[in-house]
């Protein structure tokens, strides 16, 4: 039989004390839960695995791609409600409840990237950002450039102005600032969910939708659409957010690094999705696409006078416009 002595006890002692002391250590780290609509074949889903593995040391994050946690459009509230801690929020999202965020939606504001990032990063861009921490309870980390959004069709009627657009049904994500981006292009826009786009497309229930490159490879919306115009009518962005009552709670030094691994990590995926539209165009071409580009200027000047004279441009700061294209 087994003799208990002294040693023993002990010895089992420690090690049962090493067992519970191990899962108590795992929790040490708070945990945040990130959601989003792209998906794990995204560029920028590799760039939560950067950030991810940046801040492991102090935080295990836990990401929720595809709309599986929270469905497009959903994630500002849930962090809002204390359901979620961070997201990658749409500006259009933001202008719901902040009405001058608007502006930062409209058709034919930035040039690329750069001018993205560039504004952000300015005076005028910090005091946007300011408003959103302020009245939302949100710290804005930075954008997350995704591509310039094109428009996609099924039918092969050929666009070169607005004027082309009418009756198309175009989908368009929820929200009155998506739709009206939608009516600024000429279009019939009809809100549809990100994850129900092949299949409306595949059915006729919509005739387009309007995606940068990357986002039609990755959702292989190209299979089912004939053409492919380059507007360029937006530069797509979302906003890398995490909540106050989870940033007011970091040190100031893990505050720091947070920052600097999400930017590595932004910058990165922005260099990808740049690098990948370029030699998306001769692949889409190769799968049968046409391929070509309106006349940008017809399409500028209708949406622009369309956002100046809506009720959209009452809430902009004046000179804004001006102050964003000298950037």
């Amino acid at each position: 039989m087994f003799k208990l002595t002294r040693r023993t006890i002990l010895g089992a002692t420690m090690m049962a004390a090493a067992t519970l002391a191990a899962p108590a250590l795992a929790q040490d780290k708070p945990v945040l839960k990130f959601s989003a609509v792209f998906s794990e074949q995204d560029i920028r889903a590799e760039m939560m695995k950067k950030l991810a593995d940046g801040i492991a040391d102090d935080f295990k994050l836990e990401t929720y791609l595809g709309g599986n946690l929270f469905k497009q459009g959903t994630e500002l509230v849930a962090i809002q409600r204390g359901n979620l801690q961070m997201g990658n929020i749409a500006p259009q999202d933001i202008s719901k409840q902040i009405p001058e965020w608007s502006v930062l939606t409209s058709a034919y504001l930035f040039r690329d990237a750069a001018h993205v990032t560039t504004f952000f990063k300015s005076e005028v861009g910090e005091e946007f950002k300011k408003k959103a921490e302020d009245q939302l309870g949100i710290k804005i980390l930075g954008p997350t450039y995704f591509g310039a959004r094109q428009v996609g069709l099924k039918p092969n009627k050929k666009i070169n102005t607005p004027a082309d657009m009418a009756g198309i049904k175009l989908r368009m994500p929820g929200g009155d600032a998506w739709q009206f981006l939608g009516e600024a292009l000429g279009a019939n826009p009809v809100p549809v969910a990100y994850a129900e786009v092949y299949t409306a497309l595949q059915t006729g229930a919509i005739d387009g939708q309007d995606n940068p490159l990357p986002n039609v490879k990755n959702m292989k919306f190209y299979e089912v659409m004939s053409q492919i115009v380059l507007t360029s009518h937006l530069i797509g962005y979302d906003l890398l957010v995490i909540s106050k009552d989870a940033w007011d709670k970091m040190t100031p030094e893990q505050q720091e690094k947070f920052q600097k691994v999400a930017d590595e990590a932004m910058k990165w995926s922005e260099d990808q999705h740049v690098a990948q539209e370029q030699s998306l165009i001769e692949e889409f071409k190769n799968y049968g696409l046409e391929i070509y580009e309106p006349d940008q200027d017809a399409f500028r000047k209708f949406a622009q006078e369309k956002y100046l004279s809506s009720d959209l441009a009452k809430s902009w700061p004046e000179g804004i416009l001006d102050k964003i294209a000298a950037m």
